[in-house]
């Protein structure tokens, strides 16, 4: 009896086992180029939910990737405890001013009614997304971790005075964080989420230590991600992994993204259990020729394809909207061209 054909979300499952499927599993993780596929502003976009599943739908039949990408942007998180978010026509959104800047503001944050926020937002694209797709392809559901998302709440800098000087403080706001995020997170999975992209870069050694992380952002992960209903990835948003990657088993992870800034098979040997996701330029990308396009896939899928255990995708998270789709096409093309198990060609 015939086997039958993959899917995209048996072949992403297959991937995640270490398992070779029919290709390697692509994501091309694109937010607001919705907006230019629906021919409006990238506020007005965000405004209904019909925009966003519509747009990953759509994106999803041009490109054949491998998933609908269920966030609309990491402010929204902030919306939910009060904070604002500033709009930008060729860019995603960023949060706006801080809603925390005392001691007193720490102590009185109280965790967001999810369903009544800005946050249904997410929870209706992504019901919409799953309602259409059925199981034929993965919903990707994001959280800002708790560890990450005070810089949002705070500012960067006051954040990282509290946690070297305020451990009192800093618990509490972890302990209202943590109980948000894995809320946030079950929300999304009930929703239709199959996954959730845990998104830690204040955890990368990019900006701080192994040491500081192991003693607060991988404490806040081991207790944060074995609540989650789903299974989770990893992401440091453009910051490194490789010398921390081998803590990360830890926190019951499957996956883990690299950066641009490290060679894709070192990673790929230093994760032992874990998925690798990763880790094409997005900023490069925006110049990329088709022939550089083809050729940076060939490269990512010989360092790491071989073997299953790897998901191809941007480095960051998120596609730029300098990105054209002309380079999304030629990205698309050499991974069904030159991603087909058996990968012969890497040898020969």
């Amino acid at each position: 009896m015939a086997e039958a054909p993959f899917t995209s979300l048996t072949r992403v499952v297959t991937a995640l086992q270490h398992r070779e499927a029919d290709r390697v599993p692509f994501f091309l993780l694109l937010t607001i180029h919705g907006a230019r596929l629906l021919g409006m502003s990238i506020k007005d976009y965000f405004s209904r939910p019909e925009h966003i599943a519509d747009a990953q739908i759509r994106m999803r039949e041009r490109y054949g990737h491998d998933c609908l990408y269920g966030f609309a942007y990491a402010s929204l998180e902030v919306e939910a405890f009060g904070g604002s978010t500033i709009f930008f026509d060729d860019g995603p959104p960023n949060a706006g001013a801080p809603v925390v800047r005392t001691a007193a503001d720490i102590r009185a944050l109280a965790q967001p009614d999810i369903l009544n926020s800005p946050l249904r937002l997410t929870l209706e694209a992504q019901a919409m997304m799953k309602a259409r797709i059925g199981d034929e392809a993965p919903v990707i559901g994001v959280v800002i971790s708790p560890f990450s998302l005070p810089v949002m709440q705070m500012g960067f800098e006051p954040y990282l005075e509290l946690l070297l000087t305020e451990p009192e403080l800093y618990a509490h706001l972890m302990a209202v964080n943590e109980r948000f995020c894995v809320d946030w997170a079950n929300a999304q999975v009930e929703a239709g989420a199959t996954a959730i992209v845990y998104f830690d870069p204040v955890s990368s050694p990019t900006v701080i230590t192994p040491d500081q992380f192991r003693r607060t952002g991988l404490d806040v992960a081991k207790r944060v991600l074995p609540q989650i209903k789903a299974p989770t990835a990893y992401h440091f948003a453009s910051g490194r992994a490789l010398d921390i990657i081998a803590d990360l088993p830890q926190t019951g992870t499957a996956a883990v993204a690299t950066c641009v800034h490290e060679d894709l098979a070192a990673v790929k040997a230093s994760a032992g259990p874990l998925s690798v996701v990763g880790n094409l330029n997005a900023i490069e990308m925006r110049r990329w020729t088709d022939a550089e396009a083809e050729a940076k896939v060939k490269e990512a899928i010989a360092k790491a394809g071989r073997g299953g255990g790897f998901i191809l995708s941007d480095n960051h998270g998120e596609i730029p909207w300098q990105v054209p789709e002309t380079v999304l096409d030629a990205i698309s093309s050499a991974v069904h061209t030159w991603g087909r198990y058996p990968l012969d060609w890497v040898d020969a």
